[in-house]
């Protein structure tokens, strides 16, 4: 299996193929057609999902719902011009900081 990096620059590269598509034959080309809107809608319902197979204490779906809300925030990062690479950036300039110190660190 591919490494994790690879496996989302490869979606991201799709994403932004689909993005140009028609809304009629894409499923992202139709939610980016709908606006910000639609696809926050769509984050908070596979947020939401995600919670209940966690209380439902089943880990085969929290892996695919937890599966659904990556691929909706990476489309929704795409509606923002942004890829999973700014977040993986970030999540490594996080690295080595404490949860706390970093939270503190935030203005309010």
């Amino acid at each position: 299996m591919s490494d994790t990096r690879s496996i989302l620059a490869e979606l991201t590269r799709v994403l932004e193929e689909r993005m140009k598509a028609s809304p009629d034959s894409s499923y992202v080309a139709k939610l980016h057609s709908k606006g910000q809107d639609a696809i926050l809608k769509k984050v908070g319902e596979e947020a939401v999902e995600l919670v209940m197979a966690s209380k439902d204490q089943s880990k085969e779906q929290v892996v695919y719902e937890a599966a659904d809300l990556w691929f909706h925030t990476m489309v929704l990062l795409s509606w923002h011009g942004l890829t999973a690479d700014d977040v993986v950036n970030e999540l490594a300039r996080r690295m080595g900081v404490s949860g706390l110190e970093e939270k503190a660190s935030r203005k309010e």
